[in-house]
């Protein structure tokens, strides 16, 4: 099921490994022509655009933008209550690892009477976006509002696209959530127009004031990614979130079994999906072929999983040694990477680049969407390489705050002076002179 890419013998460069190994084709530039026109009608005429956009692409039309907050109380109290305990569970875990996270403030004396603070300061307001489509996220929810509650962002919306079955508003699990975790206001829009009332605000049908915000993150499709792209000057992004991705290192101690049931685990997500095994063992590459064959067959979504799998973003590369696995991996750059190999964790710690790392038999990359505590939203596309996932850090901003004394200052005028000569930027140099040639100094 798996097509075979056969590295073994070869050492290939970096170059030569990012344009052999299995990548989704998408585009954003290929939409952004589409998407241009939607955000202009959006920022030009705000929540009546929003809607007959709504109603064009989500078959439904909302009668406001914003649900009414007993529409957020009413779904969790009608929610499953084993998947009530599930996202309290989800949430607990997730603060405790985004709480640890929170950096302090950190002054260094540069020199007697100088020094240089490095404030961290959360963003204002933040739209989180939470995808609709194939499959409801309520877990993309957790994901995005805990990091920026832990990072004492005060303003928060979420943004989810309306379901003509529910009458307009949001999959009750995303407004279950978003009550549980505290947020207050959620938006039922989706798309490149929910990216654009997010950077442009606008008034409600019942003038009610939808505030701009200054950071947009989570994941979406390819035309809320466009959206991301087209508007990140104006707000703050996470990342072009695409198509999602697992990459697997495997040698011959792996199960078969339980790399097979990874594989599918985030082929199901979508076609475009990215299933990639990596392994020095052809033995255990035929084991993992014969499970997906006998696997997918017994699955609820198994056409759109044997896409994704079949498709020239999937694929098994065989590599001769586990060295030359991490070599490629670290190519790849996965979304997730689990590592199933002898001695895992030293395999794993000598990985560079992955959004995410599981490591081990028992540390599946569900268990990361869900409870591990970790966060789900990862850089995609070989973005792991200079990027990070979604963490608190993604809603601080470092400032630097710098205080000098008179003498500090008088004490490093000479040097201000001269490179400012040296960049004939003399002006810069007598801004610093001037405060003492006043006193003849």
């Amino acid at each position: 099921m798996l097509a075979r890419t056969d590295l073994r013998g070869r050492v290939p460069s970096p170059t030569e490994l990012r344009a052999v190994l299995p990548r989704a084709g998408t585009d954003v530039e290929e939409v952004l022509h589409r998407v241009r026109p939607v955000i202009d009608d959006v920022r030009d005429r705000g929540v009546p655009a929003v809607l007959e956009f709504t109603e064009r692409f989500d078959s439904v039309r909302p009668e406001r933008v914003r649900v009414p907050a007993a529409e957020l109380a009413r779904a969790l109290d009608e929610l499953d209550p084993s998947v009530r305990a599930a996202l309290e569970e989800s949430i607990r875990r997730a603060r405790r690892v985004h709480t640890a996270q929170r950096r302090e403030d950190v002054t260094t004396e540069v020199a007697p009477g100088g020094t240089v603070t490095e404030r961290w300061v959360p963003v204002s307001r933040v739209g989180l976006y939470a995808p609709g489509g194939l499959a409801v996220y309520p877990s993309s929810v957790v994901m995005n509002v805990v990091p920026a509650q832990a990072a004492g962002v005060e303003s928060l919306v979420v943004c989810s696209p309306p379901q003509a079955e529910f009458g307009g508003l949001p999959h009750p699990t995303i407004l279950a959530a978003a009550h549980l975790l505290g947020v207050a206001e959620v938006w039922a829009v989706g798309g490149a127009q929910a990216v654009a009332l997010l950077a442009y605000g606008g008034s409600d049908t019942d003038g009610a004031e939808l505030m701009p915000v200054d950071t947009v993150t989570g994941p979406g499709n390819l035309y809320v990614t466009a959206a991301k792209r087209h508007l990140r000057s104006l707000v703050g992004i996470d990342s072009e979130a695409g198509p999602t991705e697992i990459a697997i290192l495997a040698d011959e101690t792996a199960d078969p079994v339980h790399v097979a049931a990874d594989l599918i685990s985030q082929a199901e997500h979508d076609t475009l999906a990215a299933s990639v095994l990596v392994t020095p063992s052809a033995q255990l590459a035929d084991a993992v072929d014969a499970e997906l064959d006998r696997q997918v067959a017994r699955t609820k979504h198994d056409e759109r999983i044997r896409t994704a799998l079949t498709g020239t973003q999937s694929g098994c590369v065989l590599v001769s040694d586990v060295t030359g696995g991490v070599r490629v991996v670290d190519a790849y750059a996965a979304e997730h990477l689990e590592v199933q190999t002898r001695q895992a964790s030293a395999v794993a710690a000598r990985v560079r680049n992955a959004g995410a790392i599981f490591v081990g038999a028992f540390a599946p990359v569900s268990l990361g969407d869900y409870c591990a505590g970790s966060n789900h939203v990862l850089p995609t596309g070989g973005c792991a390489r200079h990027s990070s996932g979604l963490s608190v850090q993604s809603f601080l901003r470092g400032i630097h705050v710098i205080e000098y004394s008179e003498q500090a200052l008088r004490d490093v005028t000479d040097e201000v002076v001269a490179l400012a000569d040296a960049e004939d930027l003399p002006a810069h140099g007598q801004a610093v002179a001037a405060r003492f040639d006043q006193k003849g100094a």
